[in-house]
């Protein structure tokens, strides 16, 4: 077992882990801005990426279906078991929306598809691509919401989500898929240029994102609320999977997007909504650090 688990994280973790470091060094040393990266990814590197491959994509609208239903199932029962833990903890409101915005937002993006790529090849990246948007979805409703609840207002936010670049380049990717529509290729080799910068990018600007942390406290607070993301939701989506007719891939995909560690959008949420930015963004990066250990043991037991 040991063995399996060194070579997971090996082959799996460790590179994943080596960009993000390269960009927590690089970051302050080249005076990298993480959030002119972070746009240049969120407005094109991501949205080539989902029409790269969404849009040569044979989709199975049954088992997409299953996969909306599952994933939804999953995030809403751990907004719920988060809301539940915070309330009888006597925390709050605020630190309870921060506990259900820490516990719902995973980082599927530029954890999750690289980690899930490597891990279980490339057959899995359409259903970790699907997952990816379903929970970015999800996650942004259900934390904007949860803001709203714990500050008064903002609710109406949340559609804003459905404007998110990604989402908007889902709907021409669908079409071309479904018309059996062949891009030209200048068209194709750029969209498939960009959707390559996309992993190095977004794992790269998480390390220069962390590098500008200036305070570390991780309290229990932090531990408790991260353990809901890094096992709770895993456990969730492991319990789910089954009653739900998952199975090969698209289950082993959803459950480790269901273990990623908590995204650094979640606090970049609370810090718009004014809901303690610093606990949300002690729980990004000590989610982040933990995760080194509980996903080579989630990749080991799937």
């Amino acid at each position: 077992m040991v063995q399996q688990l060194a070579g997971i994280f090996f082959s799996v973790i460790a590179p994943v882990f080596g960009l993000v470091l390269i960009g927590f060094v690089a970051g302050p040393r080249l005076q990298l801005d993480a959030r002119t990266l972070s746009r240049v990814a969120y407005f094109l590197f991501v949205p080539a990426y989902v029409f790269h491959v969404v849009g040569t994509a044979v989709l199975d609208i049954n088992l997409l279906s299953r996969m909306i239903v599952y994933t939804t199932a999953v995030h809403i029962a751990i907004a719920i078991v988060a809301y539940l833990v915070a309330r009888s903890l006597g925390r709050p409101r605020t630190m309870v929306g921060a506990y259900i915005i820490i516990a719902v937002f995973g980082n599927v993006g530029n954890f999750g598809l690289p980690l899930i790529e490597f891990r279980l090849g490339p057959d899995a990246v359409l259903f970790a691509t699907f997952y990816f948007l379903i929970i970015v979805v999800l996650a942004f409703v259900i934390s904007v919401t949860a803001a709203g609840w714990a500050k008064g207002g903002g609710r109406g936010a949340a559609l804003g989500v459905f404007k998110t670049p990604a989402l908007l380049a889902l709907v021409p990717a669908l079409l071309f898929n479904n018309l059996d529509i062949t891009p030209p290729l200048f068209l194709s080799r750029v969209v498939g240029l960009l959707a390559a910068a996309m992993v190095p990018t977004m794992l790269l600007t998480l390390g220069v994102q962390l590098a500008g942390t200036s305070q570390i406290r991780f309290n229990r607070d932090v531990v408790l609320a991260t353990s809901l993301r890094l096992i709770g939701a895993a456990l969730l989506a492991y319990l789910l999977a089954a009653p739900l007719g998952l199975a090969g891939l698209a289950r082993a995909a959803g459950i480790l997007q269901a273990s990623m560690p908590t995204a650094v959008l979640a606090a970049i949420i609370a810090l718009e909504n004014d809901l303690l930015p610093d606990f949300v963004t002690m729980a990004v990066l000590f989610s982040t650090l933990a995760s080194v250990i509980t996903l080579p043991l989630i990749m080991l037991l799937i």
